[in-house]
């Protein structure tokens, strides 16, 4: 156990996040999402957190990892298909989540991209979610000195 630090950030996930380089892509997918084919086909770390929300792994991983201000957005959900425009639940939980350290809303890309988008994810991390478009892509930031 470590002091502040999330007990949701296994020793598995804090590896894999600190593995990550600027630019390097993390997807955060609920349980329907085929993580197994993507992390394979990506040559990416799998993490399973079977117990968590992605909302929950998603506030954890933010307390750890700096998110790209080089690039906007630095983040993005899967689009409901057939209605672009909706907001599920999870979708406006992650927003709220990255509005709370400061972070833009995140983008939205089409499903096929999404999925596109995550095959060259360093990181790909499977929550138990069982709601639809519990996914998100995050792009990892830089810690400076200056």
């Amino acid at each position: 156990m470590l002091k502040n630090i999330s007990p949701l950030l296994t020793p598995e996930l804090l590896f894999g996040l600190a593995k990550l380089g600027h630019g390097d892509d993390v997807a955060l997918v609920d349980a329907n999402f085929p993580a197994d084919r993507v992390a394979e086909q990506a040559h990416a770390r799998l993490v399973h957190l079977p117990g968590l929300s992605t909302t929950q792994v998603l506030q954890a991983v933010l307390s750890v990892l700096p998110l790209d201000n080089f690039d906007s957005p630095c983040a993005w959900t899967m689009q409901v298909v057939g209605d672009a425009l909706a907001v599920p639940v999870p979708v406006a939980e992650f927003r709220q989540a990255l509005q709370a350290q400061g972070e833009a809303a995140p983008g939205s890309l089409e499903r096929f991209a999404f999925y596109e988008q995550a095959r060259s994810a360093r990181l790909v991390v499977q929550t138990g979610d069982l709601r639809k478009y519990a996914n998100l892509l995050l792009r990892k930031g830089v810690i400076s000195t200056d």
